[in-house]
Order: structure tokens, then C-alpha cells, then sequence
């Protein structure tokens, strides 16, 4: 019958997820081409169910948050979204492309001696960040719900500590650079803030820093080499059973009965 769309069969392959029970089929598109995929999946998991093997790219996979992040259109509609693939679910019609990485300003810089003008450096480092004209765009294409905007007035204030905390939960997808009008790098400028700040104001752990000589004189070698010998079973009942410090416990004073192995 003219006019009639051809059914897609639905493939099962990619990391073959089972779709639940009565899961309703919608049809997504990948690169020009219709596919059938369950609605409950995300688009990360519905390019798998596709026929698609990720290679690189694929974010918290690989080991590196933010990396998945995407661009999609709905069909009929002129709208550009944005997401991370690996937490936006699919919907009808949406349409996906490949995207390669998000150019953004990444200079080399080195931490110390920046004690005394750290704000100066941030000028020359990134200038850009002075011509946010303030649209908002940045935050409301941000996936994890972070105010940019708002830290990166902090930064033209010279509020770089206020920055380094308003921008902990970014993740470094990009998205927000490659919208902006301005064509700002947020994300690595708000690194560039937060690696300040752990270097030259969040006071140094005494007790870590013994601890990572204990490790480099090879206090728990030992242990280690009993550990690998361990069968798997014994494994997990060791840390099922492990001492645990209670919840409320106060900062700094909660002992484990044994410390034999301190």
C-alpha cells in the first residue's frame, strides 16, 4: 500500500539487552537509518540494541564521565537537545548522529608560584571567560543540573574558591562550551579553578600523606601477596565481615579494634 512504512524487524544484538515485558517498540534514528528500539532504553543502550559496538567514546565505560555527551533532534521539530547518552532516555522519532570531541581552550599551565595571582592567571589563561555576556545557555544545557553561569561570574569576580565549589559536580562533557556564544571553555576553565584551589588552599592531609609512605615502603606487600592467594569466596567474606566505621561516627575519631593491619 502506497505510503504504508515498511516494519523493522528489531534487533536484539549490540551488549543484548532484554527489554521488559510489554515494553513498547519506538523507532529512533541513527545516522539517516530507522531503528525499533524498547522506549525504557537510553540512547547509549538503545545504539547497542541497534547493532552498534562502541569503540571509544562511550563514557563512564571507558572510564571517563562526560564523555558520551550528545546532540539530538526530534523529527518535524527544529530544536537541538542535548544529554549525556548514558542517563537521556530515547523517545519517538529522535534523531542521532556522530559527533566527534567538543574543540575547547585547554593551554598548559602550572600550578606552583600562583599563590600571589592566581585571578591574573585565569585572565590569561582563559580571557573568554570575561566575555560571558550572561544568556544563561551554558546552565541550561548542562546534564547535571550545575548553575556555569553563576561560577563563571564567580570567576570575573575573583571568587575563584566560590567557582571551584559551584563547579565540583561537572563531569567535563563539553556541552556547555559547545553552545555557548561566546564561545567560553567552561569546563576546563572551572578544572583550571578546582586544581587551584586543592593545590594552594584546601590544607594538606597529614594522615594521608603517611599513608602513601607506608605504600611506597612497601608496608603492605605482605598483605597483598596473602590477599591474591585468597580464594574468591574468602574474599568476599572477608569484607562482608570487615570491621565498618558506624555512620555518625565523629571525624577523625573512630578506631578499628584491630589494627594489625594499620
Amino acid at each position: 500500500m502506497a505510503g504504508k512504512k515498511k516494519e523493522i524487524k528489531p534487533l536484539a544484538t549490540g551488549d543484548k539487552t532484554i527489554p521488559p515485558k510489554g515494553a513498547k517498540m519506538i523507532p529512533i534514528y541513527i545516522m539517516g537509518k530507522e531503528y525499533l528500539v524498547p522506549e525504557t532504553l537510553t540512547i547509549m543502550k538503545a545504539v547497542e540494541y541497534s547493532g552498534f559496538k562502541y569503540v571509544r567514546g562511550c563514557g563512564c565505560r571507558g572510564g571517563i564521565c562526560g564523555a558520551c555527551a550528545t546532540f539530538y533532534r526530534y523529527l518535524g521539530d527544529y530544536k537541538l537537545h542535548t544529554g549525556l547518552a548514558c542517563q537521556t532516555v530515547v523517545g519517538p522519532d529522535m534523531v542521532l548522529a556522530q559527533l566527534p570531541f567538543f574543540p575547547s581552550n585547554r593551554p598548559d599551565y602550572n600550578l606552583e608560584g600562583l599563590e600571589s595571582s592566581p585571578h591574573e592567571e585565569l585572565r590569561r589563561l582563559y580571557p573568554e571567560v570575561f566575555k560571558c555576556v550572561g544568556c544563561g545557555t551554558c546552565t541550561r544545557t548542562c546534564p547535571m543540573d550545575i548553575d556555569v553561569m553563576d561560577y563563571i561570574a564567580l570567576m570575573k569576580r575573583g571568587d575563584l574558591k566560590g567557582a571551584a565549589h559551584k563547579s565540583f559536580d561537572c563531569v567535563l562533557c563539553g556541552l556547555c562550551a559547545s553552545r555557548c556564544p561566546a564561545q567560553i571553555s567552561q569546563f576546563t576553565a572551572a578544572m583550571y579553578v578546582r586544581r587551584l584551589h586543592a593545590r594552594h588552599e584546601v590544607p594538606k592531609a597529614a594522615h594521608l600523606e603517611s599513608r602513601v609512605e607506608d605504600v611506597k615502603n612497601g608496608k603492605y606487600e605482605r598483605m597483598h601477596k596473602e590477599l591474591a592467594k585468597m580464594k574468591q569466596d574468602d574474599i568476599k567474606k572477608l569484607y562482608v565481615e570487615r570491621e565498618r566505621e558506624p555512620d555518625m561516627s565523629e571525624l577523625g575519631k573512630w578506631m578499628p579494634e584491630d589494627k594489625e593491619h594499620l
